[in-house]
């Protein structure tokens, strides 16, 4: 019976690869094979980029396509393909890492492979270093503390349709909007309603080129990047 290799579940951090942890590094010279996610539209990796300072020339780069849309069967037809492609090299005893921006556990593309790969793989040894995320690094960058002695922190999805947002906002002491670029007119409207337009600062592409970081959200652009996020903190107002 053949052994299965180990999959690692890499979080690479927001863009800097000198953020990259010593663990991880360490991991991606010596797995055999690494997989990146990327949009089917593109034939580059943010992750793999990152990651290119740490990667030995003998390393395989697997580029996995996934395509941007909402349609169930497309997405779940991207899913099924990918992880049998990995499935295929752990089970031939290869260990291998799947790279993901920021954490892997944080609003990740590995939330959604691994479950699936653990469903072929019942066996798999899986193991998950985390990463830096893009709110931590956007917050060193200007000094803001993002919470401290008894309040809490809003972890939220700027992709919201039900109305979530706002409730949570509302409870919260400071936060954080991911995916802040969908929809952002909308997101700066509901920010500027609830009184919190000067407690916001926006980044986008924090760790890459083209990084910046407004403290007037009014100065924010119209159509953000994709790695675009927003920091709220009420002690700003």
């Amino acid at each position: 019976m053949s052994t299965l290799g180990t999959l690692y579940g890499l979080g690479v951090g927001p863009g800097d690869p000198e953020l990259l942890t010593l663990k991880a590094a360490r991991i991606l010279g010596e797995v055999d094979t690494v997989f990146a996610a990327s949009s089917s539209k593109n034939d580059y990796s943010i992750a793999q980029a990152i990651i290119a300072p740490h990667l030995p020339p003998q390393a395989t780069v697997v580029r996995l396509p996934f395509p941007m849309t909402r349609d169930p069967a497309a997405l779940d037809a991207a899913w099924e393909a990918n992880t049998a492609a990995m499935g295929a090299v752990l089970a031939a005893g290869r260990d291998a890492a799947f790279i993901t921006l920021g954490d892997p556990l944080l609003y990740s593309t590995f939330g959604y492979v691994l479950p699936r790969l653990t469903a072929r793989l019942p066996e798999l040894a899986v193991s998950i270093v985390p990463g830096i995320t893009s709110f931590q690094a956007a917050a060193a960058k200007v000094g803001d503390v993002l919470v401290e002695s008894g309040e809490n922190l809003l972890i939220a999805s700027g992709v919201d349709e039900s109305g979530r947002l706002e409730k949570g906002l509302a409870a919260a002491d400071n936060a954080v909007i991911l995916k802040a670029y969908r929809n952002f007119p909308r997101l700066r409207d509901l920010l500027g309603r609830m009184g919190l337009t000067r407690a916001t600062t926006f980044a986008t592409r924090v760790g890459h080129d083209g990084e910046a970081i407004v403290r007037k959200l009014e100065e924010a652009p119209e159509k953000p990047h994709y790695l675009s996020l927003c920091l709220i903190k009420r002690t700003r107002v």
